[in-house]
């Protein structure tokens, strides 16, 4: 049995599965997941996970050297806004529907049950070595 980390099998199996680059999402539980990005759900019931809880348990375990954000996030949830300046590397800002057809992209979506408006983040993997 695993003593750090990510517990849940299925994740701690695809993050040992990424490499250099390649993207993953983590989302609200109201972002509509594309046709064939498999999407692992841990909502299990509003709000519950929490976007913010699940993001830093990410952090802890994977290497993660840029994330995007939809630009609405600024003005419609100031707060998380905050928060994710303080936690993610290099950010970039996009429209909700450009973040939208760049999650096809993803290696795969985290979906949490958070219930705040665009909580939701692309993470680009980094490298462990420099």
């Amino acid at each position: 049995m695993k003593k750090h980390g990510i517990l849940n099998r299925e994740l701690a199996g695809r993050f040992a599965k990424l490499g250099h680059t390649d993207q993953i999402v983590i989302a609200d539980c109201g972002l509509p997941i594309p046709e064939g990005v498999p999407c692992i759900d841990l909502s299990y019931k509003l709000g519950e996970p929490g976007f913010l809880a699940i993001l830093e348990a990410v952090l802890d375990d994977l290497v993660v050297e840029s994330a995007a954000l939809a630009e609405e996030i600024k003005t419609n949830n100031e707060r998380l806004s905050r928060e994710l300046m303080k936690l993610l590397p290099d950010i970039s800002y996009v429209s909700h529907e450009e973040f939208k057809r760049m999650t096809k992209n993803a290696k795969f979506i985290i979906r949490t049950g958070e219930i705040t408006p665009y909580a939701n983040v692309i993470l680009q993997c980094g490298v462990i070595f420099q």
